[in-house]
């Protein structure tokens, strides 16, 4: 008997073949350490629609709010483009995030050393590099009201609005804040209040609430766009960086290619904690579903590996157990071996997805 609880969503494309690769991880924590979850399985995206006509049943939807962790492995593909803007793939990501109220988005950006030659930056700008974006996942631009495309006149004219209330962001700041305290203790929080309103109350309730709650933290203010450039020009200056939904969008991605490769990068979204004091969560690699070699066992499982991994940490406060497997991880990149997008000229040993899986399952039996 178990009290820890999984839904796994692999998706479409290349997610049920990753997944299968976190499948086999998870029984390995189950056989060699004890460490056993309850796993269920259902549909989300393009599959859900082939199969139910919808992104997202209502019966998936309920069952994502009963787990402690749902892992999800990818959405979409071109076959679904000529849908309904409500019935795309996506929006049954979408809803699971707005439903479970998933509103701090976790994306590290952590170059292993192996990898430090794949960032379009220098080695030494990179190398050693481990930070943390929190996104504000749930309000903003991407939800606020009124939106829409409208006549005005003789054009048309697209409006999208932008808005916080105080309570919004102050519950992901403190996201922010706690995550600090277990890293190095620094937290840069970015908007862009020398123009916009809401930049103005972002930073006053970040603000508040370091003061209020959070005296021991380094504390920091910067606008989004010297942000970006202050990630593309000295990175490992940051340690957290929390910042609104749309902002969190833009330098989550670049601060994804610092790294290298997108078959590297997890992510988490968090929200307030159940009854059992778990947050809920929802687990998902960064790339895409990648359509293009679905099936040909060319896909990359790192990223749902180490989302596995934050699932382990954040999720069931086994961090001991994540750090197993991030090293598991890395210690497989230092042998060399790479699936396709993590070749290069000079080499390395080619992998398949399921190579790469195997790889990692003996690095696990090393660890021991």
């Amino acid at each position: 008997m178990t009290d820890r609880s999984l839904l796994i969503l692999a998706g479409d494309g290349i997610g049920p073949e990753v997944m299968a690769e976190v499948s086999r991880i998870i029984g390995w924590f189950g056989d060699r350490r004890g460490i056993a979850f309850e796993v269920s399985e259902d549909l989300v995206g393009g599959i859900a629609y082939d199969t139910h006509g919808t992104p997202l049943t209502d019966a998936t939807m309920a069952r994502a709010q009963e787990v402690d962790a749902v892992l999800l492995g990818a959405v979409g593909g071109p076959k679904y483009d000529t849908l309904d803007f409500s019935l795309k793939p996506e929006r049954g990501l979408l809803r699971l995030r707005k439903e479970m109220d998933l509103y701090a988005n976790l994306r590290p950006a952590q170059c292993f050393d192996a990898l430090a030659d794949f960032s379009s930056l220098k080695k030494d700008v990179v190398a050693g590099l481990d930070i943390m974006i929190i996104r504000e996942l749930t309000s903003g631009v991407y939800f606020g009201e009124p939106r829409g495309i409208f006549k005005e006149g003789n054009e048309r004219v697209g409006i999208n609005t932008q808005r916080y209330t105080e309570s919004e962001i102050a519950r992901v700041a403190r996201s922010a804040f706690e995550l600090a305290r277990k890293r190095d203790n620094r937290v840069c929080s970015m908007e862009k209040a020398n123009v916009m309103e809401s930049g103005v109350l972002w930073r006053d309730v970040v603000t508040e609430v370091h003061a209020a709650e959070y005296p021991d933290v380094e504390l920091s203010h910067m606008y989004a766009d010297a942000g970006a450039m202050q990630l593309t020009r000295w990175p490992k200056q940051f340690d957290v960086i929390v910042t609104d939904n749309l902002f969190g969008d833009l330098l989550s991605d670049l601060a994804a290619m610092l790294t290298g490769s997108l078959g590297m990068l997890p992510s988490a979204s968090l929200g307030a904690p159940m009854a059992n004091g778990r947050p809920k969560a929802l687990y998902e690699p960064v790339h895409g579903s990648a359509p293009d070699i679905a099936g040909q066992g060319k896909a990359n499982p790192i990223a749902c590996v180490l989302s596995f991994a934050m699932a382990l940490r954040y999720s069931f406060d086994l961090g001991a157990e994540a750090d197993r497997l991030e090293k598991a991880v890395e210690a497989v990149l230092a042998k060399g071996i790479r699936t396709p997008d993590l070749m290069q000229a000079e080499g390395g040993t080619p992998a398949t997805t399921t190579q790469m899986g195997d790889a990692i399952l003996t690095a696990l039996d090393e660890s021991l």
